[in-house]
């Protein structure tokens, strides 16, 4: 069998995961307080979506930390994997916090009571602000990295959610709809929902080794196939060993016994190139026969 592999290497966050967590458990704090003392539901649904977001930067952060760990002969992987193991916590913290909110609104609505408007909209545009420049923090790293994307989106959800506690806050000054507040707490919930939906799926495809969605698995194949002196392939696996590492495995049916070094070098830097798979193997078979090669073409995915 005949392997290679590449490494790439995560960018340093700490300083982002730094900041966001001190400001963020500042303002979580904050929240909280003028949020009992103003009697809004908002305020506080906010305060503990918040403080779910602070624990999700802790466990991203500690997940990245991880990831930076050399393998040993043990895990040979090192602790990759932690990075995907992450973004699916994440994503059920955010799920059980909608559920916590959902159900205080319901109660709510049923029974609005007193809010401090001009409290809520200081706190909130607060909010918005902290929020933003911390999403701002993790914008370089979104596309590489499902853990670090799954942080940024908890920070520019916050933000978009305190604009809605504004704007209740506005609302209900004006207008003195006091219900505005549980129904801002809904929407909340509706919107931490969508945000999490597609970080749940895709760290849930990670974990159970599902082609990665930034892969096209034909492509992939039909690449291998017409690459030079390929007869057939078969056992073609793709999958995430972390949010930001693919790899990949194949066997591979050549016309001729002529494979190299250069020739699997050269095919997995190309794999690298074109499809971003850093850890590659493939195990070479032969066929000097036309018999043996008609056989193993049938092995073709």
């Amino acid at each position: 069998m005949s392997g290679s592999h590449t490494h790439s290497h995560t960018t340093n966050y700490n300083r982002a995961f730094k900041i966001g967590i001190i400001l963020n458990l500042a303002f979580v704090i904050i929240q909280a307080m003028f949020g009992f003392f103003s009697n809004s539901l908002a305020l506080l649904a906010d305060a503990g979506h918040n403080l779910g977001d602070v624990m999700g930067l802790a466990i991203a952060w500690g997940a990245s930390y991880l990831s930076s760990k050399p393998p040993t002969i043990f895990r040979t992987y090192g602790y990759k994997r932690s990075s995907i193991l992450a973004a699916f916590l994440n994503a059920l913290i955010l799920l059980i916090t909608v559920g916590a909110i959902f159900l205080e609104s319901l109660k709510r609505i049923k029974s609005p009571e007193q809010v401090n408007g001009y409290t809520v909209i200081i706190v909130a545009a607060v909010g918005v602000i902290i929020n933003g420049a911390t999403a701002m923090l993790f914008m370089s790293g979104i596309k590489k990295d499902l853990n670090i994307k799954g942080a940024f989106l908890h920070m520019a959800s916050d933000a978009a959610v305190s604009i809605g506690v504004v704007i209740s806050g506005i609302i209900i000054l004006k207008t003195n709809l006091l219900i505005m507040d549980p129904v801002v707490g809904i929407l909340i919930a509706v919107v931490i929902t969508f945000g999490t939906f597609g970080l749940l799926k895709e760290s849930f495809n990670m974990a159970t080794d599902a082609v990665p969605s930034a892969v096209d698995y034909t492509a992939v194949r039909d690449f291998l196939k017409n690459y030079d002196g390929v007869k057939s392939l078969h056992d073609l696996h793709i999958w995430n060993i972390s949010t930001t590492d693919i790899a990949l495995t194949v066997h591979i049916v050549l016309r001729q016994n002529k494979v190299d070094n250069k020739y699997i070098s050269d095919l997995s830097r190309k794999l690298k190139e074109k499809f971003d798979i850093v850890h590659s193997t493939v195990q070479i078979e032969n066929c000097d026969t036309e018999t043996k090669c008609d056989l193993a073409a049938k092995d073709i995915i």
